[in-house]
């Protein structure tokens, strides 16, 4: 295999859904080096005969997949690794495909999106903004993972670009609110949890349990109008501010990969209620980047390095909160973590903080500033865990803000 510095190596081995760009129908896949692993061939060779029901990875989904549970994911995984670690020939005749000669699709059908706001300096900083330091932080927030629900429409691929979204607005010193584009265009930098196994209608999922629902992680973008949001959001939170764009990269990191880079999480003070409370609690250390290039740039430039064991809330807790009513979750479910922010200015993962509500617009390398997103500007998150000698990484997921419909 190529690419001996690939962020997808042997021990990644996330899964995604392509199309050929020659032609056919989109199917499952392994993404391994600068090559997609076409496993719905594979288990038409009957590689997977003993482990998995016939057909699994020949859909436009991985919903199915996500289904059967970790047992049936560590089976494949382990036929996937010991067939690479191989080598066989037959592999190569029709099974490995380069990757630029596929389209990618989004991984699952997403029947619900919820979003969290489990970074507390995120939080943080957006409550001193707002209500001042000493209000920082909402009195529940310290106690659940707060979230809304959000709207799976239109959560789109990486690679599709995002139009500048119109809407009810109310300008400082306007008491009528104006219609119009959006002038507060935002990304947060989020990771999204792909729920697997689901749970009955009215049968909670106990914390120490929820990983076994978790499927694996991408990256976020949940674009955000700030103006619309502060206008609207009063008393029941984001509507059209959130509903027309979520961006995802295409690949799905498994836990099964992700296990080596768990790190302690620090205790959570005061003490959550004890649905919430699982002794084996841990982070996981992802490093995030989050790039900008305006149209007057030749290159990119890192506006946020962070990572995830920043993050307070565990995405177990997550779904214990999100379970304890009896409300079901099903394969394909997708979870956001909300924006992930770090402790210093250069790890705040949106551009509402990163320029500070406007008071410091951020400093671009040719010279442009920003205090939110412009048309013309290209937004992409990446993130990888690094090992001894190797990287687990996500991939990409790139878009353009493009103007509003009508111009």
């Amino acid at each position: 295999m190529p690419s001996s510095h690939s962020s997808f190596p042997l021990q990644n081995l996330p899964y995604g859904v392509f199309s050929p760009r020659a032609g056919g129908a989109p199917r499952v896949g392994v993404r391994i080096h600068d090559w997609v692993l076409d496993l719905s061939v594979v288990q038409a060779r009957g590689f997977f005969d003993d482990h998995l029901p016939e057909g699994v990875f020949a859909q436009p989904a991985l919903n199915a997949f996500m289904a059967l549970g970790r047992p049936a994911w560590r089976a494949a995984r382990g036929v996937i690794t010991r067939l690479l670690e191989a080598g066989i020939p037959r592999l190569r005749d029709g099974a490995l495909i380069p990757i630029d000669d596929v389209r990618m699709h989004l991984p699952a059908q997403i029947g619900d999106f919820t979003d969290f706001y489990a970074s507390r300096q995120h939080a943080a900083n957006v409550g001193r903004m707002f209500r001042g330091a000493d209000n920082a932080l909402l009195p529940n927030w310290m106690h659940l993972p707060v979230a809304y629900h959000a709207r799976a429409s239109s959560v789109i691929p990486a690679g599709v670009d995002v139009r500048r979204p119109r809407g009810q607005t109310l300008p400082d010193g306007a008491p009528p609110p104006v219609f119009g584009p959006s002038r507060q265009l935002d990304f947060e930098l989020e990771l999204g949890v792909f729920i697997g196994p689901g749970n009955p209608l009215g049968q909670p999922i106990p914390i120490h349990k929820a990983h076994e629902h978790i499927f694996g992680l991408v990256l976020l973008n949940d674009w955000s109008a700030r103006d619309i949001q502060k206008w609207e959001y009063r008393p029941l939170g984001p509507f059209n501010a959130k509903n027309f764009a979520t961006s995802i990269s295409p690949w799905v990191v498994t836990l099964d990969a992700l296990e080596p880079f768990r790190v302690p999480a620090p205790p959570q003070s005061p003490a959550p209620l004890p649905y919430l409370q699982h002794p084996d609690d841990w982070r996981l250390d992802i490093h995030l980047e989050v790039r900008l290039q305006s149209e007057g740039m030749a290159a990119p430039a890192v506006i946020c390095r962070t990572n995830a064991r920043h993050l307070y809330w565990t995405a177990a807790q997550m779904i214990a909160h999100h379970t304890i009513t009896g409300c079901n979750l099903r394969p394909g479910d997708l979870l956001g973590t909300g924006t992930i922010s770090g402790p210093t200015p250069d790890s705040y993962g949106s551009l509402l903080e990163l320029a500070w509500r406007g008071e410091k617009p951020l400093q671009l390398p040719n010279g442009e500033t920003r205090i939110f997103l412009h048309d013309g500007d290209r937004v992409t998150l990446t993130g990888w865990c690094q090992g001894e000698g190797y990287r687990v990484g996500f991939g990409e997921v790139s878009a353009k803000v493009l103007p509003p419909w009508g111009g």
